[in-house]
């Protein structure tokens, strides 16, 4: 894995940004006491860099609908399948997550149904198709919190 040097000036862009991805230029420029032009460059050289991947609207799945959130573990019938499977994920789309892990499950995935009956339809009619072994579901009641893994480019731990 390659790490970027990255500088001072880096580091206040991304405590800047890191929770408004919408946050004008201009203010960040303010925080940072440079030019809005400054502020433009260094976040488009975060952006080649791959330390920025983007911005995203955040959407509240319960007020479009979709009550149930549920992570599945996920075992496959012949490890050979990882690359076919996760492809197939992919293309369903309530499966907004999949992850490679260690442990018990082969694939980990994170999913939003409207509710328990979508939730067991999209199991039974759209998971076991893929020629799964078995499948293990955790269903989330709340999301108590997410956030972002805190900017510290010096890497001292945060107290």
């Amino acid at each position: 894995m390659v790490h970027h040097q990255l500088d001072a000036l880096d580091e206040k862009i991304l405590k800047s940004i890191v929770n408004n991805a919408r946050k004008p230029y201009l203010e960040v420029a303010r925080e940072c006491n440079v030019s809005g032009a400054a502020i433009h460059q260094r976040i488009q050289k975060l952006m080649n860099l791959g330390v920025i991947k983007g911005s995203e609207l955040i959407i509240d799945n319960m007020k479009i609908g979709y009550e149930t959130c549920a992570y599945i573990g996920l075992f496959l019938s012949s490890p050979g399948e990882f690359a076919s499977v996760s492809e197939a994920l992919a293309k369903i789309p309530e499966v907004v997550e999949c992850h490679y892990t260690t442990g018990r499950y082969d694939l980990f995935i994170k999913i939003y149904a409207k509710n328990n009956q979508h939730l067991l339809h999209i199991i039974h009619q759209k998971l076991q198709p893929l020629g799964l072994a078995r499948t293990e579901s955790l269903i989330s009641f709340e999301e108590a919190f997410k956030k972002q893994i805190p900017i510290n480019l010096k890497g001292e731990e945060d107290e």
